[in-house]
């Protein structure tokens, strides 16, 4: 197998492959404690690529490589979604498709009104029957099409109705095993905030990015 060239990242700009604002503000917060000059696909005016994929890797090397490519910069990217064990994985990664309006917008409450319909048809009502996971696979990709990747999950059950104002997505019709509170009742350092030194985050990016941190920003 082909082994990558190992690429530095030491001293240089990165380009955080996404529009989506919520992603960018979670990313903005997790590398808040590192020395890296990032700037979003969205201030550099890139497109959106087509997210043709059918893994999380797949789409977020698609984002990542797509940015790295136009800036000449390294990118990192995620791909993210919900995977519902009682609709064999779905919508995992057409989580956002499940979002799209007719005029190609995004209504989250639309999404998880219309994963509540699908739970209750294949009749998972009682939360042992309605266990998931949220999802997250970075991508950091190079000029050159070289590229690494980093996954983080967070398990969790679903509940209806949906729970806070706060986050963004499905966040408020997740609980994560262990909480009381939804993603969506979370504040920001509840739902991923973790820093060098400390134990395991919550979140399912916070947790790829994480394991980022510890591969290539030599964080512990």
């Amino acid at each position: 197998m082909h082994q990558p060239a190992f690429h530095s990242l030491e001293g240089q700009k990165l380009v955080v492959a996404s529009h989506n604002e919520g992603k960018l503000r979670e990313f903005s917060d997790l590398m808040a404690p590192f020395a890296f000059e990032a700037k979003s696909a969205k201030d550099y005016g890139l497109p959106e690529p087509d997210e043709t994929g059918t893994t999380f890797e797949e789409n977020a090397y698609i984002k990542a490589f797509a940015a790295a490519k136009a800036t000449g910069l390294p990118a990192l990217s995620d791909d993210s979604g919900l995977c519902v064990d009682a609709l064999d994985g779905a919508p995992g990664v057409y989580t956002a498709n499940w979002a799209e309006t007719p005029d190609g917008s995004r209504d989250f409450g639309m999404a998880m009104q219309r994963t509540e319909v699908a739970l209750q048809e294949v009749g998972a009502v009682d939360p042992a029957q309605r266990k998931g996971r949220f999802v997250a696979v970075i991508c950091l990709a190079f000029p050159d099409g070289d590229a690494e990747y980093f996954r983080g999950e967070a398990e969790g059950t679903l509940v209806w109705p949906p729970r806070g104002t706060l986050g963004f997505g499905y966040d408020p019709v997740f609980l994560p095993n262990g909480f009381e509170k939804t993603f969506g009742e979370m504040t920001a350092q509840e739902k991923h905030g973790w820093k060098p030194g400390q134990p395991m985050a919550l979140s399912h990016r916070a947790r790829a990015f994480q394991k980022f941190a510890r591969a290539r920003l030599g964080s512990e």
